[in-house]
């Protein structure tokens, strides 16, 4: 038979079978439909997983991983839904790449099973080679107990992935439902935590197995609602409102951060600079007297807006992020309206995680100082404030990103040196006029020198306020420090703004190598 006659008689053959394309086409497509449908009733939430990916993402930017990913067997007729309960792939947030889970409360509860964890393990694998963040939409029932140490393996090779993460790519978690027992742990070791008010909880063991293990009673919301996690623990960094408030603040949070530890962070154009002679006015001429730091902030900032973390945890210091001339910076200031600014554990924790994390990925750190150095008291002392005091000495003194620093006020003590003193590394160290830089303030440190003239003194009252006047003007002041080179430049308050502006500018390219080795032993 010749050529031409074969593929005659094969056009032919072709002509009269079925189209197989078309039916296979047609087979995925309902495949496709059949694994996006719900798994079941949605148990709780204001949305289902795949609508809060749609919700976060960039409008037909998402592109799902793992779609046709079945759950392993469960016996005899148990159904085995596609997806496994959890929803992942990657997408874009103001265009700019990121990856995303989603765990589904419909499938099982949301629980971890092995095509659930290996999907989710898959997705951080994507994220870290990519080099973009990943993030993660908690609603889960923990670890698959029809699974058994399958489940349990998978959670442990998740955190794996947090911790080889971490430092690499930023990693935001939202817990929008229960997160309990092992599944808390991830969101834990991750960057930044956001819960929704009167409907997240996290905690490690639930009321009911509290109570029946130490007959103590409580709720849910007692023990690790969003406002315990936000105000009391600290395990979360944002407080939402509802589902939608906590995908905005991913998105806003997002707008702050780099992809990963090896690009710079956004830079926008710059913003505008409110009106800084306003600050000349903002310090009380009395040290005892308070006044809101964030009203200094918000006048050296862009468009004075800064995106507070962990607000309601530890208010007596602030950790922001922010914006100068277009570019991220990480804030840390003390905040004298409570507890005098006061650096207490809580403080010096959620400071000292703050700078660490800024230091990863490349953020500028700017401190404002009016501290009266760290809490005293035996309830300090027993909870260990010298060892989780010095983690924030330790994490200042580790960073090697751009740090300068603004005395505003008092900067008493260890006070002085752990926020961003010239002696921890700072680069560019400022005074205004009204910084007090001593041992400690003048009312204490008369009390100790002048003890015995006091207590023979015919009106020691006077003479205290004569003393307490000359110590004053003699060591409460920032020229002593100046003077010494410790601080840089006095200058006026409503130059702040200019002069945080001019020294970010200098230190655009800071290089500051530090000693070759396999990490450092910070006091956890």
């Amino acid at each position: 038979m010749t050529r031409e006659a074969t593929t005659s008689q094969a056009r032919d053959t072709a002509t009269h079978e079925p189209d197989r394309t078309a039916e296979r086409i047609a087979d995925l497509e309902r495949r496709r439909s059949g694994a996006k449908a719900p798994g079941g009733t949605r148990r709780r939430g204001e949305f289902g997983a795949r609508e809060r990916i749609e919700r976060l993402l960039d409008a037909g930017s998402f592109a799902e991983t793992g779609l046709f990913v079945r759950a392993r067997s469960l016996g005899d007729g148990a159904r085995r839904p596609y997806g496994d309960g959890v929803v992942t792939g990657h997408g874009t947030v103001d265009g700019r790449p990121v990856c995303v889970f989603a765990q589904d409360s419909a499938v099982f509860g949301g629980s971890m099973g092995e095509a659930f964890g290996e999907k989710t393990i898959a997705l951080m694998d994507l994220a870290l080679k990519t080099g973009c963040p990943v993030i993660g939409l908690n609603d889960g029932g923990g670890a698959r107990i029809q699974e058994g140490v399958a489940s349990l393996a998978l959670y442990a090779e998740l955190v794996r992935r947090n911790v080889q993460a971490s430092g690499v790519i930023p990693q935001i978690s939202v817990v929008l439902g229960p997160c309990a027992g092992g599944a808390a742990y991830s969101p834990a070791i991750t960057d930044f935590t956001v819960m929704v008010d009167g409907a997240s909880h996290m905690f490690v063991t639930g009321p009911d197995v509290i109570e029946a293990v130490t007959g103590e009673r409580t709720t849910a919301e007692e023990l690790g609602g969003a406002r315990t996690s936000n105000a009391v623990n600290g395990n979360a960094h944002f407080l939402a409102a509802d589902e939608e408030d906590a995908l905005d603040t991913v998105r806003d949070l997002l707008a702050y951060l780099p992809g990963n530890n090896l690009e710079p962070p956004p830079e926008y154009a710059p913003g505008s600079a409110p009106a800084g002679d306003l600050l000349d006015a903002v310090v009380p001429d009395r040290v005892g007297q308070a006044y809101d730091m964030r009203d200094i902030l918000s006048a050296v900032v862009d468009d004075g807006e800064l995106l507070q973390v962990q607000e309601l945890f530890a208010p007596n210091i602030i950790c922001a992020l922010a914006r100068v001339e277009g570019r991220s910076v990480g804030v840390v200031a003390n905040q004298p309206l409570c507890s005098a600014g006061v650096l207490d554990i809580d403080a010096s924790e959620k400071a000292a995680r703050f700078v660490r994390f800024c230091d990863a990925f490349g953020i500028p750190l700017l401190t404002f100082a009016d501290v009266p150095g760290y809490l005293s008291g035996v309830r300090q002392e027993q909870a260990g404030i010298i060892r989780r005091g010095a983690k924030l000495l330790y994490a200042y003194a580790e960073a090697t990103v751009p740090k300068v620093t603004v005395v505003v006020r008092k900067a008493y003590g260890g006070g002085y040196a752990v926020m961003g003193s010239k002696h921890l590394g700072a680069d560019i160290n400022l005074a205004w006029p009204t910084a007090r830089i001593a041992v400690m303030g003048a009312e204490g440190a008369v009390g100790v020198l002048h003890r015995r003239e006091l207590a023979a003194a015919a009106d020691p009252e006077a003479l205290r306020a004569r003393l307490v006047a000359t110590y004053e003007s003699t060591y409460g002041t920032p020229y002593i420090a100046a003077e010494r080179g410790y601080v840089d430049d006095v200058i006026a308050p409503r130059d702040t703004r200019a002069h945080v502006c001019r020294a970010l500018r200098a230190l655009r390219g800071k290089r500051a190598p530090m000693p070759q080795r396999r990490h450092g032993n910070i006091p956890l």
